[in-house]
């Protein structure tokens, strides 16, 4: 009986040790997709770049950032491997007009564009049609270019809203108001109730932040400046205007109420945490402190605004004092693109020239405002702009190995100084796969782009014929 007792006991030992073995090994954390071989700029508190990491996705969210170890301790029915490319928070346009891909190089190098060229424009031809096939357009061309997430104000904003949701791309959307009839609307100011209708609609959406639009403090008189600041107060809704951006603009305010448009807008009760301002050229050293104590967004569209060659915006000053600063293309009748890439290194040559000093606005800082600085803007960093567990999965992944990005010493500079939208290999937004390997799954492009070859062959006849 003792011969068979001590192989029985061994047996029980044996199973017991490995039952305990298991019970102390760490489980496997389910995810849905995992990147890794990365080099992952993070644009965390401590700004941490690491050369060769992983990011691990569970649903919408971001459950993990590291380096590449800790992806053993994660399963996911997909992985990228990022082939030592960049990966970094998704860019954040903070002000454009997509419809408007529809009108690009329309109206280039004239003076008066606006009243010469583009309301002409928009009330010839801005349809239901027209806004959704333009949308589609810039909406492919964010994708490609890296952009996740973007503020838009144009007409018919609900179609825009489809689209956006088709594309799933983010966005804080605003329907325009303006104090004349408009495309999708007859009446003057008519979209201020497009406006809060869009918003009730819309309120709770994943992708979509809705929001009023009031087009400029030329174009919609106090009345009705006070009765957005009070919608706004009232549903919480973001308000985007632009402002400070022409000069008229100022001379008449000065005139008229011997304000600035930034004070102007603040005597209305607009200048809060809600407002997103555009463009902010022609501000002051006390229309900046008054942004900042009124926690306001800025929009910073480097590239139209020199294009326009109204002047140099004093972004570097509204950064380094601490305002919510990000960077934006403005429409593409504008700015042309609709990529922040292609942003960036205007954003720091023009401002070292402005300031004729080469070491202000450095390559990180620039990056910087392309990614959480944008989503300071819009009020949203607490959803976007780094990459960080419980934060949304809104990220991209740069291509290092093309002829202009070799060799890659500084992230930072290789972004800013080197790279172009077409580097942009992969694209993620909500933990959904929009674009890889350049090749992008959630829009028909050549459906989008002959579309847009219809659409502008039938303005470009008309334009013709008008011209005759």
């Amino acid at each position: 009986m003792r011969l068979l007792a001590r192989p029985v006991f061994l047996l029980a030992a044996l199973l017991a040790a490995a039952a305990g073995a298991v019970a102390q090994s760490p489980a496997v954390i389910p995810a849905d997709l995992i990147v890794t071989r990365a080099r992952v700029i993070t644009m965390n508190a401590a700004r941490e770049v690491i050369d060769d990491g992983a990011v691990v996705i569970r649903g919408e969210k971001i459950l993990a950032v590291g380096p590449a170890a800790i992806a053993a301790a994660y399963s996911a029915p997909r992985t990228i491997d990022a082939r030592g490319g960049i990966v970094m928070p998704g860019m954040v346009n903070t002000h454009t007009h997509i419809p408007m891909t529809v009108f690009r190089g329309l109206g280039d190098d004239v003076p008066d564009r606006l009243r010469r060229f583009i309301f002409p424009l928009e009330k010839s031809f801005v349809t239901r049609e027209v806004v959704a096939g333009g949308a589609l357009l810039g909406l492919l061309e964010m994708i490609e270019g890296g952009v996740t997430t973007f503020a838009n104000m144009y007409y018919f904003e609900d179609e825009v809203a489809r689209a956006t949701k088709q594309a799933g791309l983010r966005a804080v959307l605003g329907q325009t108001i303006l104090n004349f009839p408009a495309p999708d609307s007859p009446e003057p100011y008519g979209g201020l109730a497009l406006a809060k209708k869009f918003i009730a609609e819309h309120r709770g959406d994943p992708l979509i932040t809705p929001a009023f639009a009031p087009h400029a403090p030329y174009t919609v008189d106090a009345v009705h400046l006070r009765l957005i600041a009070e919608a706004s107060a009232a549903l919480d809704a973001p308000v985007m205007i632009h402002l400070a951006e022409m000069t008229e603009e100022m001379t008449s305010l000065r005139k008229d109420h011997n304000m600035t448009p930034v004070e102007y807008l603040d005597s209305l009760g607009l200048l809060n945490r809600r407002l997103l301002a555009a463009h902010c050229i022609f501000v002051t050293d006390s229309d900046i402190a008054l942004l900042k104590a009124r926690d306001a967004g800025v929009a910073h569209a480097m590239v139209a605004n020199i294009k326009s060659a109204k002047g140099v915006a004093p972004a570097l000053k509204m950064f380094n004092d601490g305002l919510r600063v990000g960077l934006a293309t403005d429409g593409p009748m504008s700015g042309n693109t609709l990529d922040i890439v292609g942003q960036l290194g205007y954003v720091a040559k023009v401002h070292k020239l402005d300031r004729k000093d080469r070491n202000v606005m450095p390559a990180a800082a620039v990056v910087e405002m392309a990614t959480l600085g944008g989503a300071r803007a819009l009020h949203l960093e607490d959803k976007i702009g780094s990459l960080e567990p419980g934060k949304l999965a809104d990220l991209v992944i740069v291509d290092t190995d093309s002829t202009a990005m070799l060799p890659l010493y500084d992230v930072y500079s290789a972004l800013v100084y080197a790279a172009s939208p077409r580097d942009i290999r992969t694209t993620i937004v909500h933990g959904r796969i929009l674009m890889e390997d350049r090749v992008v799954k959630t829009l028909d492009a050549p459906a989008v782009k002959a579309k847009m070859r219809v659409l502008s062959a039938r303005i470009n006849a008309a334009i013709a014929a008008g011209l005759k």
